[in-house]
C-alpha cells in the first residue's frame, strides 16, 4: 500500500523550544533554538523515511476552534506562547514550505483535526497512514495497515498496539478520554471515574453510548464501587456527551491548497537559501536542509 506520512508538528516544535539550549539567534537576534531543533529534526525524519507522501500540520486554531464554541474553558488552562515562540513556529511553516512539502492549518480546527481528515481522505484513496507523534489522542484514527510513531523513542504501534499501552482498543480513546476526562486539554470527563475504572466499562459495553443506555447494569459489575460509578454517569450523562464532543477528533475538516495526496514537492532553492541565512543556519544544518528537499547544496 501507499503511505502517506503525517506529522504533528506542533509536539516537536515545543519539545525543541524547551530541550534546546537558548544560544541561537536570527539576523534580528530573535531566538531560534526551537526552528533549530525542529529543523534536525524534520532533516532527520525526511532522511530516514524518505516519504513520497507527507503533510505537516500546525495549530493555528489556539483559541479559535470549534471546540471553544461547544466548551468554553477548553484548554483554558494553558499559557498564551510568548512571541518569541510564535517568531519561530512561524518560521518553521516557512522551513517546510521551502522543503517541498504540505503545510496543514486552519482558524477552527487543530492539527489532530487536520490529520484525521487527511488519513480520512487517503484511505479512501488505498493510503495507509503513519502518524508521527506520540499523542494518545491520535490513536483514535489507526484503522487497518495505519502506524503511529513516536519519532523520540523510535517506538511503533497499530491498532493492534493501542490496549497495551492504553488499556482500551483504539476506537474507543475518545470514549476513554470522556469519561476520564484530560487535564493537559481542560477536559473535566465524569467526576470520580479513573483510568482503571473507564477500561473496564468500555471493555464490558464497548462505547460510552451503550454504556448510558445502560447504566442500570453498572451496579453489578464486578468494578470496585460500582453502585458509587451508576450514581456518578447519571449525574454527569450530558457532561460526558460533551466531553466526547471535545475528544472526538474531527474527520471533514478543509485541506484546501494541498496537492494531491500530499505528494511531495521539490524544494525551493531561493525561499531554503534565505531562510537559511535569516536564522543563520551553519553549514551542516544548511546542507542537510538542501539534501532533505532534493536540491543541490554549494558551500561557497
Amino acid at each position: 500500500m501507499k503511505t502517506l506520512y503525517l506529522v504533528d508538528a506542533s509536539l516537536y516544535v515545543f519539545r525543541a523550544w524547551h530541550s534546546m539550549p537558548d544560544e541561537f539567534s536570527d539576523a534580528d537576534g530573535w531566538p531560534t533554538n526551537a526552528v533549530h531543533g525542529f529543523a534536525r529534526f524534520l532533516a532527520e525524519l525526511l532522511e530516514r523515511a524518505r516519504p513520497t507522501h507527507i503533510a505537516i500540520a500546525f495549530d493555528e486554531a489556539l483559541d479559535s476552534c470549534f471546540r471553544n464554541g461547544i466548551y468554553p474553558a477548553y484548554k483554558a488552562n494553558r499559557e498564551p506562547a510568548p512571541e518569541a515562540l510564535k517568531r519561530q513556529f512561524a518560521h518553521c511553516r516557512a522551513l517546510c514550505t521551502a522543503l517541498g512539502l504540505d503545510v496543514l492549518a486552519h482558524g477552527r480546527y487543530e492539527a489532530d483535526d487536520l490529520i484525521g481528515s487527511a488519513v480520512h481522505a487517503a484511505r479512501i484513496h488505498g493510503f495507509q497512514a503513519v502518524i508521527v507523534s506520540a499523542d494518545k489522542d491520535l490513536s483514535q484514527l489507526l484503522g487497518d495497515g495505519d502506524e503511529q510513531w513516536d519519532y523520540a523513542r523510535n517506538q511503533r504501534w497499530g491498532a493492534a498496539g493501542v490496549p497495551a499501552r492504553h488499556g482500551v482498543e483504539a476506537r474507543q480513546i475518545a470514549d476513554f478520554l470522556a469519561l476520564t476526562g484530560d487535564s493537559i486539554d481542560n477536559i473535566p470527563g465524569v467526576p470520580g471515574i479513573g483510568a482503571k475504572t473507564a477500561a473496564a466499562l468500555l471493555a464490558h459495553f464497548g462505547t460510552l453510548d451503550a454504556l448510558l443506555e445502560r447504566i442500570d447494569e453498572v451496579p453489578f459489575l464486578r468494578i470496585r464501587g460500582a453502585a458509587g460509578t451508576a450514581k456518578k454517569l447519571r449525574e454527569h450523562r450530558e457532561q460526558a456527551l460533551l466531553c466526547r464532543q471535545l475528544t472526538t477528533i474531527a474527520l471533514d475538516a478543509p485541506l484546501e491548497g494541498a496537492r494531491p495526496h500530499f505528494a511531495r514537492g521539490r524544494g525551493d532553492a531561493h525561499a531554503l537559501i534565505a531562510l537559511c541565512e535569516a536564522l543563520r543556519f551553519g553549514p551542516l544544518t544548511r546542507r542537510r536542509l538542501h539534501e532533505a528537499a532534493g536540491l543541490e547544496y554549494a558551500s561557497g
